[in-house]
């Protein structure tokens, strides 16, 4: 009896010990891994001539998926009809590609994958996979390389389709807006560099696309464009820029539509500063207009009185060479009442004034009834000013620093296009800053050949402040925010005080616009000066 205890324990302190030493330390699941899957086999095989086939298998050494393809992949030629390429969820051994379009004849096609095929486990990318054939005797092998650039950015876009147009008996312009290009590939997400490789020699039309909707085709409303002025010839060893811009986009109207019980809203596309809104036919005795300019949209509001007595009557919308007519019906709407609001922020910096709008087109206003006092109840003087297009009043003032402004307006102080008043007391006020709170740039143009647009802008090419040096190389900025900003130069060539962009079709190229480096400008700080030396090359 007692052995078999002796035994029992013995087994039981054994066992302890095992799970003691087995409870030590986690087990290891060894290093991550970080190599990208390897290909075992191609079928055909890579770089095939006389493809005949409809289907293309990649094999590889582990399981592997596919991300953003739709985003990676490049197919050059363009097929019309996308081919169908497996795993497109889950995992597989290997990759399948079923051409579903038919092939051209002694054309050489290349897929190129970006880095869209990773591995199931860790995502680990096989890195820019490209598979290319020939459906005729030999693989074309000739390459155009080159680099973009944006027109106001200082770095352009990422996803750039840099193309191919051959240019034949059929050649046109434009084609960019109505087929595919013969060849095509893509700046991807962080190169700004291009090459476009297995080509056959002959003429091109380059073109670079920010291809928004993904069609291969310029879209001039979406999509920005960049070209090489002429054409390019094949086999070459040239580097060729492209300057991607936005176009001015074509004036088109679109159908108005009743917004008010006298008021219609016109929307349009491209420049509204030549577009006039015209009635066809008879109006009411005595009828008067007034069109205002949404701040953030493409709209234009049409005012009108009296009202019609009739249901329908027809508009014609011109734009200069442009003309459009559109019938209208009348709608039984709600009258608006006038309503008045501050544009301007509470914090007032020294080169902008009080503004105030309001939501129907305003008439007159009453300066008499306008009262501004400082902290101190010294009535300050102000002058009035009338923005016709936005429907603004501003009330420019001479600023002092560390100000605090009281701005009272009393009811009809403002009258608008139909008589009615702002029927409220309308009581604001307005900061100004000390001096000491603001930095001072002085910016030095070396090399200089004026007229020049010298701007500060904000990391997304937004212009937060723009100085116009048409007489002298020595620009100042005064009363800066605190903050970094970033420092360009447009060369104004034609001197009408604006950047102009290009035009495809016409073969004019954007204005030349040039950043000064990072390196020389420094984050302004408040209570400080700076002085920047800009050389700007030939």
């Amino acid at each position: 009896m007692r052995s078999y205890f002796i035994r029992i324990l013995s087994i039981a302190f054994f066992a302890t010990i095992m799970v003691s030493c087995a409870n030590r330390g986690t087990p290891s699941g060894g290093e991550k891994d970080v190599e990208p899957p390897v290909i075992e086999d191609e079928i055909p095989k890579n770089f095939s001539t006389n493809f005949k086939g409809d289907e293309i298998r990649i094999y590889f050494d582990e399981y592997v998926k596919i991300k953003d393809l739709r985003k990676q992949l490049i197919i050059s030629p363009p097929m019309d009809t996308d081919p169908l390429i497996m795993p497109m969820s889950g995992a597989s051994r290997y990759i399948s590609i079923k051409i579903k379009d038919t092939l051209q004849a002694n054309t050489t096609y290349a897929f190129n994958f970006g880095e869209s095929i990773v591995d199931n486990n860790e995502d680990n990318p096989y890195p820019y996979y490209r598979y290319v054939f020939s459906t005729g005797d030999t693989i074309d092998s000739l390459s155009v390389r080159g680099y973009v650039e944006d027109a106001l950015l200082d770095e352009p876009d990422t996803f750039v389709s840099v193309m191919l147009y051959e240019v034949d008996s059929t050649y046109t312009d434009s084609i960019v807006y109505k087929e595919k290009p013969r060849y095509i590939t893509n700046t991807l997400d962080s190169v700004t560099t291009f090459s476009i490789d297995n080509i056959k020699a002959g003429t091109y039309k380059l073109i670079a696309l920010k291809d928004k909707n993904g069609n291969y085709k310029f879209d001039q409303k979406d999509d920005k464009i960049g070209f090489k002025k002429g054409f390019i010839t094949v086999p070459t060893d040239s580097v060729y820029p492209l300057t991607l811009f936005n176009e001015e986009v074509n004036f088109k109207a679109i159908k108005p539509k009743q917004d008010g019980a006298s008021k219609i809203i016109f929307p349009y596309e491209g420049d509204y500063e030549s577009m006039r809104i015209k009635v066809l036919g008879d109006t009411p005795e005595d009828y008067q207009t007034r069109i205002i300019k949404d701040p953030e949209t493409d709209t234009l509001y049409y005012w009108y009185k009296p009202k019609f007595e009739i249901d329908t009557t027809f508009f014609i919308v011109s734009n200069k060479k442009y003309v459009d007519t559109f019938k209208h019906r009348f709608r039984k709407l709600d009258k608006d009442s006038l309503v008045m609001s501050v544009v301007s922020s509470r914090n007032l910096a020294f080169d902008k004034d009080f503004t105030i709008e309001g939501n129907i087109p305003l008439a007159k206003v009453d300066r008499s009834k306008i009262n501004i006092i400082d902290k101190d109840s010294v009535t300050i003087d102000f002058e009035v000013e009338y923005d016709t297009i936005f429907n603004r009043y501003k009330l420019p003032i001479k600023k002092d620093e560390g100000q605090k402004y009281y701005i009272e307006m009393l009811p009809g102080t403002f009258m608008d296009f139909y008589g009615g008043i702002n029927k409220d007391t309308l009581k604001l006020a307005a900061l100004t800053k000390m001096k000491s709170e603001y930095g001072n740039i002085r910016v030095n143009l070396r090399n200089a050949t004026l007229p020049l647009i010298v701007q500060l802008v904000d990391n997304n090419g937004k212009v937060l402040y723009e100085r116009y040096a048409k007489d002298t190389p020595v620009v100042d900025f005064t009363d800066l925010e605190p903050k970094r900003y970033n420092l360009r130069v447009i060369f104004d060539s034609n001197g009408n005080g604006k950047y102009d962009t290009g035009n495809y079709l016409l073969g004019i190229q954007p204005e030349r616009v040039s950043y000064a480096p990072k390196d020389k400008v420094d984050e302004v700080r408040a209570s400080f000066d700076f002085v920047i030396d800009f050389t700007l090359l030939e």
